[in-house]
């Protein structure tokens, strides 16, 4: 019995390495291209990306066809979801005004904080785009301006800190 269990062990353990091994380039590639999206999804029209990392962060700062920034994509995110880590890519205008964002990860309640990819954007009920960055952005409860998604106060929070944290960067860009 002993020999059959160490048997099946090794061979289901090489079959996940087997399909492990097929599965990992498809997989990264996926992931890159909705990287790609994003970033042309929540940046306002440009002609070149230049990649750089500030604090461990990626950014993509975009320039127009005569070498002007026009805004950039900023990665961020923090495991303080209600079902743990959110990561978002936040595009800022040239002048840090919030020009987009989309979520990249999360594991946020469905029907609840699954909501944050329409909640905040332009036109939605806690509209964040345009908004200006004189002050930390926080919800309502909490004295700030922001209408945070009905039962789902913990995500709302983690969303705005990653977007602030985000525009903490785009600060060190500008510098």
């Amino acid at each position: 019995m002993l020999l059959s269990l160490t048997a099946i062990a090794m061979v289901a353990a090489f079959a996940l390495a087997a399909i492990n091994a097929v599965t990992k380039e498809p997989i990264a590639q996926a992931q890159e291209a909705k990287v790609q999206a994003a970033i042309k999804a929540v940046l306002p029209d440009f002609d070149k990306l230049e990649a750089q990392e500030i604090d461990g962060n990626n950014i993509n700062v975009a320039y127009d066809a005569e070498g002007n920034m026009v805004g950039a994509a900023i990665e961020a995110g923090n495991d303080n979801g209600f079902g743990g880590h959110l990561q978002v890519m936040v595009g800022f205008d040239k002048d840090g005004n919030v020009y987009g964002y989309s979520i990249l990860e999360s594991h946020e309640t469905p029907g609840l904080g699954a909501k944050a990819g329409e909640w905040f954007q332009k036109d939605g009920k806690g509209d964040i785009i345009s908004v200006d960055h004189a002050r930390p952005l926080t919800v309502k409860k909490d004295g700030g301006d922001v209408d945070a998604i009905s039962g789902s106060t913990i995500t709302s929070r983690a969303f705005l800190t990653a977007i602030n944290d985000a525009y903490a960067i785009f600060t060190k860009i500008n510098a």
